[in-house]
C-alpha cells in the first residue's frame, strides 16, 4: 500500500526535463525548435512521452536571460539548450553542473564558452555556425552584386558582447574593398524603421545584416523595408531570402538545431558534453531570390548565379 505510490512518484520523476533558453520569441523559432525535437526523437526521446521540454523566452530583452536561466537551474532541469550566443553565455554563468548544448554563430573558444572545439572541457558543447566569420565574405558578395556601391550599411545589434568583434571584422573588410561602412545600430524592433529611413541621408547603396535573434524574429519587417527602400541586402540566413530577401550566404540553422537535439539526446543517455566536440558546418549555401532582384532592377552577375546553391524564381 505504501510502496506502490512511492514507486509511481519515482517513475514520474524519471522523465528527464530539457529547458530551452531563447533570446527572442517563440513564433519565429518554431521551425528551429521543431528541428531540435526531431533530433531528440531520433535518439529515442519524444516530448510528452519520455522527455519534457520547458521553454523560456527573453522576447529580445537580453537583460531577462539571467533570470530565465536561474529559473531553469532552480527547477533542476536535466539539460539546457540555447539558440544564441547571449543565451549560451548566460547559461554558462548560471550553472557548471547542468549540461548545456548551444547553437552560436561566434567562435565559442574565443568567447570563452569552451576550451576547444575537439575537447570542450566543461558542461557545454554544441554547434558553431561560423555565421560571424562569414560576414567579410558577405560583404565581398555584396560588392560583387552592387559593384557601384561606395557606401555600404551594416545593420547590427550592439547589445551582445560579441557584436563589436563582428562589426570590427566587417569594417576591416570594407577598408580592404575601398568602400565606406556605415554601422546602423538597432537594439529593438522599434528602431528598425528608423535605421532604414536613415539610409538615404547616409548615401547607403547596399546593406548587410549581422546575425542576431532580433533580426531573425523581425525578418518580415526587414525584408519589406528593404524592398520599399529599394536597397539590395545580403542576409545571414536563407530564411530571410525565403521571406522575399535578395541574397544570403550561410550554413543551415535548421540543421544546427537538429544536431542540438541529437546532442541533447546523447547527453540524456549518459554521454558527457566534454566528450562531444563542438560541431561546425561543412557546407554553406548561397541563396538568391531572382524575383526580388528583378523587382529591385538588379541584374545578378553570372558569377554569383553560377555559385548559387539555390535560386528562387
Amino acid at each position: 500500500m505504501i510502496a506502490a505510490p512511492c514507486s509511481l512518484v519515482a517513475q514520474q520523476k524519471a522523465m528527464p526535463v530539457v529547458g530551452f533558453l531563447g533570446s527572442t520569441a517563440a513564433g519565429p523559432l518554431a521551425p528551429l525548435v521543431a528541428a531540435l525535437r526531431q533530433g531528440l526523437n531520433e535518439t529515442g526521446y519524444i516530448e510528452g512521452q519520455n522527455v519534457a521540454l520547458e521553454y523560456r523566452w527573453a522576447e529580445d530583452h537580453y537583460d531577462r536571460l539571467p533570470g530565465l536561466a536561474a529559473d531553469l537551474v532552480g527547477r533542476k532541469v536535466d539539460l539546457i539548450a540555447t539558440g544564441s550566443m547571449p543565451a549560451a553565455m548566460v547559461a554558462k554563468e548560471a550553472t557548471s553542473t547542468i549540461p548545456v548544448v548551444f547553437e552560436t554563430g561566434i567562435d565559442p573558444v574565443e568567447a570563452g564558452l569552451v576550451a576547444s572545439f575537439a575537447r570542450p572541457g566543461g558542461n557545454l558543447t554544441g554547434v558553431c555556425m561560423l555565421t560571424a566569420a562569414l560576414m567579410p565574405k558577405r560583404l565581398e558578395l555584396l560588392t560583387e552584386l552592387v559593384p557601384q556601391a561606395r557606401v555600404i550599411g551594416l545593420l547590427a545589434n550592439p547589445t551582445p558582447s560579441t557584436a563589436q568583434r563582428m562589426i570590427g571584422d566587417v569594417e576591416e573588410a570594407a577598408r580592404a574593398k575601398g568602400v565606406r561602412l556605415e554601422v546602423l545600430k538597432v537594439t529593438s524592433e522599434s528602431e528598425i524603421d528608423a535605421a532604414f529611413a536613415g539610409l538615404v541621408g547616409l548615401h547607403v547603396a547596399a546593406l548587410a545584416v549581422v546575425p542576431d535573434p532580433l533580426f531573425l524574429r523581425r525578418r518580415e519587417q526587414i525584408v519589406a523595408l528593404a524592398f520599399r527602400r529599394a536597397v539590395p541586402v545580403i542576409y545571414p540566413l536563407r530564411e530571410f531570402v525565403v521571406s522575399g530577401g535578395l541574397i544570403s550566404y550561410a550554413a543551415s540553422i535548421t540543421a544546427a538545431f537538429h544536431l542540438l537535439g541529437i546532442y541533447a539526446g546523447r547527453i540524456l543517455k549518459g554521454e558527457k558534453p566534454t566528450d562531444l566536440p563542438v560541431q561546425q558546418p561543412t557546407t554553406f549555401e548561397l541563396v538568391v531570390n531572382l524575383k526580388t532582384a528583378k523587382a529591385l532592377g538588379i541584374t545578378v552577375p553570372p558569377s554569383i548565379l553560377a555559385r548559387a546553391d539555390d535560386v528562387i524564381e
